[in-house]
């Protein structure tokens, strides 16, 4: 299923074979190399609509002045730095204004833009206008409610508030593993975010379940009222590891850990 947006297809998700889908079964690499081919995770449904909803922006960084640096090799150790301790909205907030505050930024805001809250439309608004430059606010808006309609969060098992059905937990928890600016002025900067996750629904009849994907969320951020905030991004897939051989969590640990582990802040 497609959904228009240019940065590759939207794929959903298949179960494999019958009984429970948290069996528990130990795949091996074959298998897993196969299923990462055939069945990918409900991450790339989540990003395509939040692509399509971005789209018509303008993909490039603002040039408001400042000399474009060229990308470069970003350390991988952290630099040290506190992370922000202020937030809106619930969402990390005051970045400082540097190359550092921009990388933050963007590990934070990729984790809050393919997290179950978007699809929410009472939580969506929130997130909008926290993360995105004013002038880009209200188009997005529009385009998310239409990337996110009742139609699109019922093929994913949700109701039109977003919330999966009794007995399911929706799970949608993302990771920044490192992120580089690959450009750099004091009004703009462009921002890569690779990323792993876990997508799908906890559940003992869902055909749905959670499993994990791995891409790259590049972000156009400018510097505006004392903050970095997004002009516009894109994603890809990947780069992704071989597949560990790992005993699949069964529906009601997966749900568990959602609800007993809290998230994170992002400090580069």
């Amino acid at each position: 299923m497609s959904l228009g947006d240019d940065t590759g297809q939207t794929r959903t998700r298949l179960p494999e074979g019958g009984g429970d889908p948290y069996g528990g079964a130990r795949r091996g690499a074959r298998s897993s190399s196969r299923s990462l081919v055939t069945v990918v995770g409900v991450v790339v449904v989540l990003i395509a609509a939040i692509a399509f909803a971005n789209r018509g922006g303008d993909d490039s960084a603002a040039e408001d002045g400042g000399s474009v640096d060229s990308p470069k090799a970003a350390a991988t150790a952290p630099s040290g730095k506190k992370p922000v301790d202020t937030k809106a909205a619930g969402i990390p907030s005051g970045f400082s204004h540097d190359r550092q505050g921009a990388e933050s930024a963007a590990a934070n805001y990729a984790v809050t833009l393919v997290s179950a809250d978007i699809l929410k439309p009472a939580r969506r608004t929130e997130i909008i206008q926290q993360l995105f430059v004013t002038d880009r606010q209200t188009a997005l808006e529009d385009r998310f409610d239409k990337a996110y309609s009742e139609e699109f969060l019922s093929n994913i098992g949700l109701d039109e508030n977003g919330n999966a059905a009794a007995g399911n937990t929706y799970v949608s928890r993302t990771v920044p593993i490192g992120a580089k600016v690959t450009s750099y002025s004091d009004s703009a900067a462009a921002v890569e975010v690779w990323c792993s996750g876990v997508f799908g629904t906890a559940g003992e009849k869902t055909t749905n379940p959670v499993s994990s994907d791995w891409f790259t969320m590049t972000f156009q951020l400018r510097w505006t009222d004392d903050d970095w905030k997004v002009d516009s991004f894109s994603q890809k897939d990947g780069p992704a590891p071989v597949p560990g051989d790992d005993k699949a969590s069964t529906a009601e640990e997966m749900a568990k850990a959602v609800k007993e582990y809290g998230g994170f802040t992002y400090a580069r």
